[in-house]
Parts: structure tokens; C-alpha cells; sequence
């Protein structure tokens, strides 16, 4: 055991420290900061203790609660990962406050006679992680053909738009909308039995996936720069996706057929959506616009 000249009394430790007596003996009790009993039953710190003290004053600064700053004393974890974790949790809860004040503020600037609705119409997002799981799940369901994970996944980060760190009012009523209408049962309804319909006549929808992506990624130019829908290589690989998960060629016939077969992406509610994912995401052509402009080149190439 330490002698007596070589340990520190609970009051010189906290006048070498600035930390208060009280909050010492409270450190010691939590098991934060060791300390040995003196033949008088007085506490006595070791010479270590100032140190380890003044870092647990500035891990306390920082917002670090006890039991991580007592994991970081204890040697079980280190510091970086401490601090790294404690700023985890501040990004999310900043990221609840952004979208609380940008929700307000939503309501205070709508106009009078609409402020009720839009109060209505935000209560479903105030919540913003799980209303992008109701999104999520939404496109689950309509995932009626087995594709792989990696292209669910792929699908989904376009499809179904992170909300933002600090949004603006325009973005979470965005969020709100985009939310209210995949509740829109008649809609989910008809793009499932759509689904189901195609599903039977399709081999492979990953294949398919993967086809239709790289007639997006052609179309994408024309889309972004405003161009009207128009037959082309773009046009030909979206039609020529198709016809191969079918095992069929691209004939006139077949353009004529896969036009209402794609007819659901042209409904106005599912061209709503993708309007809103982009006010959400800021694309500028998201991947549902560009499939909505190649079915509207189909149907220029089917009605020529």
C-alpha cells in the first residue's frame, strides 16, 4: 500500500482538480475513480488520480456519460471509439431536431386555410427513420419476383431517398407526401396485380433489372436536359430488356403488347412519386422519370 506522503487527500485532489469534494466521493462510489482508505477510514488517491480525474472533467465537457468515460479509464475501450460513438448519437438526435424545426416551420409558413391539413399530412413523418421504412416496405411488397439482394438494395437507395440530415420544409412535406400516397390502397392494389401479371411472364427479373438500368442510364441525358420523349438506342435497349426475359423478339407486335404492360408506370400517382422523391433527393432525373419517359417513347414508337 501507498504511503501517506506519497497519496493525495479527497480535498488537495480537488483543489489540484477544480472538481468538487462532493463530486469526487461520487466518482469513487460509481467506481470511476479508485481510491484507498487510510488507517483513519479517509479516502487517499495515488498521484495518477489528478490525471485521470481532469480527463474524466473533459470527457464530461464533452457530453460522454459514466459508463462510457469509466470504460475508457478501466482500459476497455479507447477513447476515439468513445468519442466517436457520443457524436453517433448527437448526429441523430440533430437530425430529429432539423426535422421537428423544419417541420414547423412547414406549418407556420402554410398558408391559413391550409395549415390544418398540413398539420394532418406531417403527423405521418414525425417519425422520419420509421416513415422511411413504410416506404421501404412499400416497395417490398411490390418485389413479387425473386431478385438478389445487392439489386433490391440498389433499387431501394434510388427509390426510397434517405431523409435528409437538416431539411428543408419543402423536403419533409415531400417526405410526408411520398408517405400518404403509398397508403393509397386502390394504387398499391394495381401495381401489385400488375406486378403479379408481369411476374408470370418474366424468367428472370434481376435480368431484367439490370437491362432496364442500362436503358436508364442512356435515357438519363435526354431526361435531364428536358428532351421530349423520342425513339432510340435508349428507346430499343428498354424494349430489347424485355423481349429477352420473355424469350421473344422486338417486333412491332411486341411494342404493342409490352405497352400495357409497363402502363402502371405511367399512372399519375406513380409519376408523382418519383416527382417527389427528386424534390426529396434533389436528382435531377430520378430513375422512375427516366422510366416514365422511356414508356413514353414507347408509346411515340408504338403510335408512329
Amino acid at each position: 500500500m501507498l504511503l501517506r506522503d506519497e497519496t493525495l487527500g479527497i480535498g488537495e485532489l480537488s483543489r489540484l482538480t477544480g472538481v468538487s469534494v462532493r463530486t469526487i466521493r461520487f466518482y469513487c462510489d460509481e467506481g470511476i475513480i479508485a481510491s484507498v482508505r487510510s488507517t483513519g477510514g479517509h479516502r487517499r488517491f495515488d498521484q495518477g488520480a489528478v490525471e485521470r480525474l481532469g480527463l474524466v472533467r473533459r470527457l464530461r465537457g464533452l457530453g460522454l456519460g459514466l459508463a462510457a468515460i469509466a470504460q475508457v479509464i478501466g482500459g476497455e475501450r479507447s477513447m476515439a471509439d468513445a468519442v466517436a460513438a457520443e457524436r453517433a448519437e448527437l448526429d441523430v438526435r440533430l437530425a430529429e431536431l432539423a426535422w421537428r424545426r423544419a417541420s414547423l416551420r412547414a406549418v407556420e409558413e402554410a398558408l391559413p386555410a391550409e395549415r390544418a391539413a398540413r398539420l394532418e399530412l406531417l403527423a405521418v413523418v414525425e417519425d422520419a427513420v420509421a416513415a422511411r421504412e413504410v416506404l421501404v416496405e412499400f416497395w417490398r411488397q411490390q418485389m413479387v419476383s425473386p431478385v438478389t439482394d445487392g439489386i433490391f438494395a440498389s433499387f431501394l437507395s434510388m427509390a426510397v431517398p434517405q431523409p435528409p440530415f437538416d431539411p428543408t420544409p419543402p423536403q419533409v412535406v415531400a417526405y410526408a407526401e411520398l408517405v400518404a400516397l403509398v397508403g393509397d390502397r386502390s394504387l398499391t392494389r394495381g401495381l401489385r396485380a400488375r406486378a403479379l401479371a408481369n411476374a408470370r411472364l418474366i424468367g428472370d427479373e434481376s435480368e431484367l433489372m439490370n437491362g432496364v438500368g442500362e436503358a436508364v442510364v442512356l435515357a438519363e441525358p435526354y431526361v435531364i436536359a428536358g428532351e421530349p420523349p423520342r425513339e432510340g438506342p435508349e428507346l430499343d435497349r428498354f424494349v430489347a430488356a424485355h423481349a429477352a426475359v420473355r424469350r421473344i423478339g422486338d417486333t412491332p407486335a411486341f411494342r404493342s403488347e409490352l405497352l400495357s404492360f409497363v402502363e402502371s408506370d405511367r399512372d399519375p400517382r406513380v409519376r408523382r412519386y418519383w416527382r417527389l422523391v427528386g424534390e426529396v433527393s434533389g436528382e435531377k432525373a430520378t430513375i422512375g422519370a427516366t422510366v416514365g419517359w422511356l414508356t413514353d417513347s414507347l408509346e411515340c414508337s408504338v403510335r408512329s
